[in-house]
């Protein structure tokens, strides 16, 4: 029997296109992986889903998606070997390497990962299994690689709106039924007032440059995101629990944009050591009960024009965003 010729197959991603445009994005999205990261004795999963990009010249018909798969198990292979997984390291490997097999001016990669936490509920300390997500997102360019990290955390908000016309009309009420005014004004400061409440997402990105991003933890961040609106909530909680997880939230009402503000305060306070070319991103939503619609706010910006607004000193009209920060371009817009 005759044997086909192995001849090596034609490269045909390098050919010239017929439309000579230039791509500012492509690549590869919903790539999965289970991470199993060893530290402290302990085996940690991470599930992650991947996103890797490269721009692609005028003329190169195509990118070589193989070579994203690659890029990621190497990448893995090399990162996860430490004590303590770090998405936003892990982007910035896939990033450079996903450049240089490419042979890319640009290339990006995102990671999306959903990890275990085992805490104790507020009042009755019975265990619960919390799920958070972390994110680290990479571009690498001829200027080098900027990276950032990120987390996402639900939580309760209590909305002052409501609750203050819930309390207007209560205490209408009580002084028509007689009631002295300086109890009701004592009942009315000791007992929390109804109000409608959301179950927010909030989401929180720290970015500082290569030479002070050390020091940005994924548990400070879901710290700082969890505390941001009226009470943390719990999977798993007993009687005790969710009355006190209630009576926390219905004592600190807070509207969307109240969580946000309170993210970019409790972030510019902790992170003022990285400098003011840091970045920030804070994005709040809310899953709304009472309407149809959700709510959301979100801020971005650096991190030394959020410290002067706060200060009363400015307010920045141009807010850097997620990407210009991320591509340096933030010099030229501010």
């Amino acid at each position: 029997m005759s044997q086909l010729p192995t001849t090596d197959a034609p490269d045909v991603q390098a050919r010239r296109p017929q439309a000579t445009v230039s791509l500012t994005r492509v690549g590869v999205t919903g790539v999965e992986k289970v991470l199993r990261i060893r530290s402290n004795g302990d085996e940690q999963l991470f599930y992650a889903q991947l996103e890797c990009f490269v721009d692609l010249p005028p003329d190169q018909k195509g990118a070589h998606m193989s070579r994203f798969e690659e890029v990621v198990n190497e990448a893995i292979d090399t990162v996860v070997l430490g004590e303590a997984f770090r998405a936003e390291t892990l982007a910035a490997h896939i990033a450079e390497r996903v450049r240089e097999r490419q042979g890319g001016l640009r290339a990006e990669a995102r990671i999306a990962a959903r990890y275990p936490i085992s805490r104790p509920a507020p009042a009755s300390g019975v265990p619960t299994q919390e799920i958070y997500t972390m994110f680290g997102v990479a571009i690498a360019s001829e200027r080098g690689t900027r990276r950032l990290v990120g987390v996402q955390a639900q939580g309760m908000t209590a909305c002052p709106c409501a609750q203050e016309l819930v309390r207007d009309r209560a205490e209408r009420r009580l002084r028509e039924a007689g009631v002295d005014a300086a109890v009701v004004d004592e009942v009315l400061r000791e007992v929390p007032v109804a109000t409608h409440n959301q179950r927010g997402i909030g989401t929180l990105y720290i970015g500082a440059v290569e030479a002070c991003r050390e020091g940005i933890e994924a548990t400070d961040l879901l710290e700082i995101v969890e505390s941001s609106m009226s009470a943390e909530i719990y999977e798993l909680m007993k009687r005790s629990d969710e009355a006190l997880v209630v009576e926390r939230a219905h004592r600190t009402p807070r509207f969307v944009e109240d969580c946000v503000r309170e993210m970019v305060r409790q972030a510019v306070a902790r992170y003022e050591p990285l400098g003011p070319e840091a970045f920030v991103y804070a994005r709040q939503e809310n899953l709304e009960t009472i309407h149809r619609h959700n709510v959301v706010a979100e801020r971005s910006g650096l991190l030394g024009e959020l410290a002067s607004e706060l200060a009363g000193e400015q307010h920045v009209l141009h807010h850097v965003t997620m990407r210009e920060w991320l591509e340096g371009r933030e010099a030229s817009t501010t």
